[in-house]
């Protein structure tokens, strides 16, 4: 460690060049994995926020909500771990404000999905003309008692609480009534619902065109979830590669350019395992340092991202991707080795 350190001292101008590549690097990575973390919670808030184990939809809907019927012959009575759901997209429009693009949710009141929702600001739903609206309807201008209407339905529903984090398929989630989820999609009092939602415990109905999913194979299947998070896998991963070849091809040019030094360490009985730790600990403080910076640099960057942004900071991962990078710089230094360990004094002093 003490080689290591002395010979960066000394080299200052190009060890920094070497970290500023390495933090540029860590930057890009970790500001891809706090993006594709954030735009997968958003297709997913809401359905997290259920804590539920199941859902129950109609066979022939291929595993979607926006696709999924079913009429109250299907269900007959649910038990307090159920609760039915009906879910349609719709664009809200309203005086002097602007028009969103969000999902809404129809629930029961006397079901869990709608007990157990946390409120920012307002009050439940109490009627069938009142909704409850995610955060981001807030930061566009909405207030408690606005009214809006929703697609071509005249009929006006009045904001009466916000919720924080609520998001469905990366939209606004609003919650209102199963009454108005008919009137939204135009059906019968006999559709009841896109779904069932059970929290705990095996569901079981008697017909047949019903189908249960596990809440992992439910999300899997939102569209471009599965397609999102494969994307930024690939780049992340590619760049962990990148990130290697760079730390050794660095390494090797380095260590070329100090064989002779090497050479005169070993004429003076140095053995090779002190050069060889001398290596590994520079590739530790070059990555080390270069991923403390780039932290700091990511921190500032999300601090003066717009709101809208859906940057998060997932701990565990994170530190998964730290630790990735640093094992990375290890065997990045592992190639260069060779060189130093076959290193011949007589050789290279002699020529």
């Amino acid at each position: 460690m003490f080689l290591a350190l002395k010979e960066m001292r000394h080299e200052k101008l190009r060890y920094g060049l070497i970290i500023s590549m390495v933090v540029l690097i860590g930057y890009l990575i970790f500001i891809l994995t706090s993006l594709a973390i954030g735009l997968a919670r958003q297709n997913t808030l809401t359905v997290d926020s259920w804590n539920a184990r199941t859902v129950v939809m109609n066979k022939d809907s291929n595993i979607s909500l926006d696709q999924s019927m079913i009429t109250k012959n299907q269900v007959g009575k649910l038990n307090s771990n159920q609760a039915l759901i009906g879910q349609a997209p719709v664009v809200t429009k309203a005086s002097n404000r602007k028009n969103e693009s969000a999902r809404f949710l129809g629930i029961n009141s006397n079901q869990f999905i709608y007990k157990q929702l946390k409120l920012t600001q307002g009050h439940r739903p109490q009627n069938a003309n009142q909704i409850v609206v995610d955060d981001q309807f807030k930061t566009d201008g909405y207030k408690l008692g606005d009214k809006l209407t929703m697609n071509s339905n005249s009929d006006e529903y009045e904001i009466v609480g916000f919720m924080h984090d609520q998001k469905y398929s990366i939209s606004p989630v609003i919650y209102g009534s199963i009454s108005t989820w008919q009137k939204l999609k135009s059906v019968s009092s006999n559709i009841i619902g896109s779904g069932i939602i059970v929290k705990r415990g095996n569901p079981k109905f008697d017909s047949k065109y019903l189908k249960s999913y596990s809440m992992s194979t439910f999300i899997n299947e939102l569209p471009g979830y599965s397609a999102q998070n494969t994307t930024f896998g690939f780049m992340i991963g590619f760049l962990m590669v990148i990130s290697l070849v760079v730390i050794a091809v660095f390494l090797y040019i380095l260590t070329m350019q100090k064989i002779a030094n090497y050479a005169v360490l070993r004429a003076q009985g140095i053995p090779s395992k002190v050069l060889v730790n001398a290596t590994i600990a520079q590739s530790l403080i070059i990555v080390i340092s270069g991923l403390v910076l780039s932290g700091i640099l990511t921190l500032l960057t999300a601090q003066s991202l717009p709101i809208g942004v859906p940057m998060y900071f997932d701990i565990p991962i994170l530190s998964a991707v730290t630790v990735g990078m640093i094992v990375i710089s290890i065997v990045a230094a592992l190639i260069p080795i060779r060189t130093i360990v076959k290193v011949d004094p007589v050789t290279v002093i002699g020529g």
